[in-house]
């Protein structure tokens, strides 16, 4: 298992008893991917925690529910929005699989979560340390601090298999079953 994260943040002050458990956090938000899995869905989990307590999770449901703004990370920010009865989730930090897309990242600066952990890059749509860098972003009036690596083999095997799965699926459907 990947433990060590690899660091690459803004501000290298990252809330250390946060860190302890992020760990903990992280394959809870792997476990959250399995259930996106189980429906179809990419296998993106997410969740947001405040003083080490879990406050939401939420995974992908954009095909399920034919919505194009159901990712992971906006149905765990607006389920904490709701519990904690703010739009404003600071001193909350995010434990997402993948790394937010551009629309994802948004939300989470308007959010103002204060540090976000990703397990895996996301090369073809990434927003905060691939395509982009939005949370380095001085422009905008929030930064949150971010790290990369968390569980990353898991999390990026988890989503190959899929889209391995999704292709062989796709090719049977088109060519019919070989023979």
């Amino acid at each position: 298992m990947s433990e060590t994260p690899a660091r690459r943040a803004h501000n290298p002050k990252a809330p250390s008893k946060q860190h302890k458990s992020a760990l903990e956090w992280m394959k809870l938000a792997l476990k959250e991917a399995h259930k996106a899995q189980t429906l179809g869905e990419v296998p993106v989990g997410a969740l947001i925690v405040k003083d080490n307590k879990l406050v939401s999770k939420g995974f992908n449901l954009r095909e399920s529910k034919n919505n194009p703004i159901l990712h992971a990370e906006l149905i765990a920010i607006q389920k904490a929005a709701r519990k904690l009865k703010s739009w404003r989730l600071i001193d909350c930090d995010l434990y997402i699989t993948l790394e937010p897309c551009l629309m994802c990242s948004g939300a989470i600066i308007q959010a103002r979560i204060r540090h976000v952990y990703i397990a895996t890059e996301d090369p073809k749509a990434g927003a905060c340390c691939s395509l982009y860098q939005v949370f380095n972003d001085k422009r905008f009036n929030h930064q949150p601090t971010w790290e990369t690596g968390l569980l990353k083999e898991e999390s990026s095997l988890l989503l190959k298999t899929f889209f391995k799965n999704l292709r062989t699926k796709k090719k049977t459907r088109s060519h019919g079953p070989l023979k």
